[in-house]
């Protein structure tokens, strides 16, 4: 007998973790289906879009903070990790870094009725045409929508702001984030 293994594009959203490193944390750790770099004058910031989520890796003044949202098991250093928690629910952190650097972020896991997640999931679809960064999945069946990341910025002279939007189909769920780095 033959049986045909399936594929997820997206993770389990259960697994899923946010990280904030003092440090870059390597891309060649993920599979990157998009990226952007944003370049001022005071600092660089790169911003990439992974299977379970993201990594923004901001740098200034010769410090990087890297904030990654992926999996539990995704293999990662755990030198320099500065806090790492799991993502569910709504959760807001603030730090400020010797250099000067403030960073705030606020995720949010948002379990959506079907209907919901739809009509959000199609609002998203046009949203991506204006993204900064933005990824579709292929969908686990042809009668389901594939999962989506996209991230918009505002970009300023000393500061970034970023919007990252990831669709979790099979579960309904839309995880979001907003972080900021400021000088």
């Amino acid at each position: 007998m033959w049986i045909m293994k399936v594929s997820y594009a997206r993770p389990s959203v259960s697994t899923l973790v946010f990280h904030l490193y003092t440090r870059t944390v390597h891309p060649e750790l993920f599979r990157i289906y998009a990226e952007t770099d944003i370049c001022k004058q005071v600092y660089h910031a790169q911003v990439r879009i992974c299977n379970a989520g993201h990594t923004v890796s901001f740098r200034s003044s010769g410090q990087t903070i890297t904030e990654v949202a992926a999996t539990s098991q995704q293999p990662l250093p755990k030198r320099s990790r500065f806090f790492e928690k799991r993502l569910w629910g709504t959760r807001d952190e603030s730090f400020r870094f010797d250099c000067g650097l403030r960073y705030h972020v606020s995720y949010q896991l948002e379990q959506l009725d079907p209907e919901v997640f739809l009509n959000f999931h199609e609002e998203l679809l046009i949203d991506c045409t204006r993204a900064d960064v933005a990824h579709r999945f292929p969908p686990v069946n042809r009668l389901a929508p594939g999962p989506l990341s996209l991230i918009r910025t505002d970009v300023g002279s000393r500061s970034l702001l970023i919007h990252a939007f990831h669709t979790f189909p099979e579960s309904n769920v839309v995880v979001k984030t907003q972080s900021l780095f400021e000088l």
